[in-house]
């Protein structure tokens, strides 16, 4: 009989059913920012899109920005680095008439030893959606508006470009991981390649009858977070439950973060892994979903039934029990020797294990 405490939990299946709700995964790489709605716009398709900025005065030389790459002049003595982007990058929302803001660092160091942070240079990219202020470079698809050298090691850059549209709304902070303190699975509000869907070398094993997932959140915001939705495919053929603290529902912190055990039994062997679909509704932004993949080999499955077996024996008195220590021993040499049989062989290997029983 289905109790009333997972009443909440089936209506909020259905709602993000029929609402068509879908996952926050992270980005194919990492040009994308959240702005102040926490709503994620992807400049993915943007990435290494040169940008060129022929100079107006003589003594200041070209500059070029290729978008989430890197800033570089260009002159006849050379190029010159001003900053590279990479994973910890500066990326995000600007204010007033700037959309957003980028930071590139560790560029050339030749006589910016001393620079800001020691980075050598740098450059500040103040990207604006839509047209430059200026009335520069009009019906392009982007161009870079204004070049302001701060110093040598030092520049800012004006780029105009047509943004991406927004994206889903993340929920920041939140975190998956197999530790309290790791986020393999979930890292801030969005899900991490190798669980955005199945893989096969990301699958746990037939022998591993549980996991424990750790799931953190800021505390002014952990009250947001629901209880956790399963779905199991194929539907039949593993067992899943969930317990711990986040299976109930227990508002996530940083400091205290709830756990949430997903205990799992193979009833039917697969050559390909079951899909555990794990859904976190969050109130007020897209809910975090993620998938484990769990394969069930047919080994285990036979190892099962021996151990039903046992207990069946155990339960007689113990009569059969050197019988089953030749139907075991039986079985491991059919097992292991399976691929060399005749099916002739095989069957009666298989009669011998069943120990006139």
């Amino acid at each position: 009989m289905m109790t009333k405490s997972w009443l909440p939990v089936i209506v909020t299946a259905l709602v993000l059913q029929a609402l068509g709700a879908v996952s926050v995964v992270v980005p194919s790489s990492n040009c994308y920012v959240l702005d102040n709605s926490s709503h994620i716009v992807d400049f993915s398709s943007w990435v290494g899109h040169n940008f060129e900025y022929e100079r107006k005065d003589q003594k200041d030389p070209d500059l070029a920005v290729q978008f989430c790459k890197d800033v570089e002049t260009r002159s006849q003595a050379g190029y010159v680095n001003f900053g590279r982007f990479d994973k910890l990058s500066y990326f995000v929302t600007g204010s007033g008439q700037v959309d957003f803001v980028q930071g590139y660092f560790n560029g050339d160091l030749r006589n910016c030893e001393l620079s800001y942070d020691k980075m050598g240079r740098t450059a500040q990219v103040n990207v604006i959606c839509g047209s430059c202020l200026n009335g520069e470079c009009k019906g392009s698809p982007g161009c870079i508006c204004n070049v302001t050298y701060e110093s040598t090691c030092r520049v800012f850059v004006e780029l105009a470009i047509p943004c991406e549209r927004l994206g889903p709304r993340v929920f920041e902070g939140f975190t998956v991981g197999f530790h309290p303190r790791s986020w393999e699975i979930v890292y801030n509000g969005m899900t991490q390649l190798g669980f955005e869907k199945s893989y096969r070398d990301f699958s746990f094993t037939t022998e591993q009858v549980h996991v424990a997932l750790y799931m953190t959140a800021i505390a002014s915001l952990s009250n947001l977070v629901q209880k956790p939705i399963i779905e199991v495919l194929p539907e039949n053929g593993l067992e899943v439950q969930l317990s711990g603290s986040g299976a109930t529902g227990k508002p996530p912190t940083t400091l205290s973060p709830t756990v949430l055990i997903v205990d799992w039994r193979c009833e039917k062997a697969l050559d390909t892994p079951y899909e555990v679909n794990v859904t976190i509704p969050i109130e007020g932004y897209e809910p975090i979903q993620f998938i484990l993949t769990k394969m069930c080999a047919l080994f285990f499955q036979i190892l099962q039934n021996i151990d039903r077996i046992k207990g069946q024996m155990q339960q007689e008195g113990g009569l059969h029990l050197e019988c089953y220590r030749a139907y075991s021993l039986s079985f491991q040499q059919c097992f292991v020797a399976e691929d060399s049989f005749t099916k002739l062989e095989w069957n009666a290997c298989m009669g011998l294990m069943h120990c006139r029983a």
